[in-house]
């Protein structure tokens, strides 16, 4: 069966983009388009999609008020914020209000993509550069939780997991951890995006998570990778 999604943004132009994007994916199907948070209710009691796109900034309504109030009246609603804003108060809010994902507009078409396949399955996602900011801010208040003595001395010993990973996926998980998409993962390491998406795959398998984001977490837990 299809997803089904409907897409909240008041940018035509951008919202076209999105939709033709989206409908390359034979898996997807747009049902509806709206530009308001208001919108966005009526088009979801209409056509109870699977995933919603929901642009964060809109008149009226905006995308976490609209997300507030769909989670409330459909608890089990899977939405996708759109922004611009890579702030983490923005990215915590949205997040508490109850969206499964956020993307910020410079996102290139795979990650869009991958964001509604991950999002349908139950899963999360976070923009590469979201979940590298969020990483850093881990990192940052565990070693705040320290006292001074320990602060002066510590020195993350990074212990690459070879007992469970290649070392070509090692390399793919630190970068992953510094915010790279996979067509910068492939730049990076001379490989094709599809190679990436392949070893994004077996690292989220052998790690037994679900998404990117939990990888990379997980990852910074169990000191196998460097936050720069």
């Amino acid at each position: 069966m299809k997803t089904s999604i409907v897409i909240i943004d008041d940018h035509q132009l951008f919202r076209e983009g999105v939709k033709k994007i989206l409908e390359f994916e034979p898996i997807f199907d747009v049902v509806a388009e709206g530009d308001d948070g208001c919108e966005a209710m009526s088009l979801v009691e209409t056509h109870r999609p699977d995933v919603v796109i929901m642009d964060i900034n809109m008149p009226q309504v905006n995308g976490v008020e609209a997300t507030r109030l769909l989670i409330e009246r459909y608890p089990d609603m899977k939405i996708i914020i759109l922004s611009i804003h890579d702030d983490e108060n923005y990215v915590t809010h949205a997040l508490q209000t109850g969206a499964q994902g956020y993307l910020l507009k410079e996102m290139d078409a795979d990650a869009l993509v991958e964001a509604v396949k991950v999002v349908a399955d139950g899963g999360s996602y976070l923009h590469p550069k979201i979940t590298h900011n969020l990483v850093k801010e881990y990192r940052r208040i565990a070693i705040e939780q320290m006292t001074e003595r320990e602060s002066s001395l510590y020195i993350p010993e990074i212990r690459k997991p070879l007992h469970l990973l290649t070392r070509r996926e090692c390399e793919v998980l630190q970068l992953l951890a510094d915010g790279q998409s996979n067509r910068g993962i492939g730049e990076t390491l001379f490989i094709s995006e599809k190679t990436v998406k392949n070893h994004v795959s077996n690292i989220l398998q052998k790690m037994n998570v679900n998404d990117r984001t939990q990888a990379v977490i997980s990852a910074i837990k169990n000191g196998w990778v460097e936050v720069k």
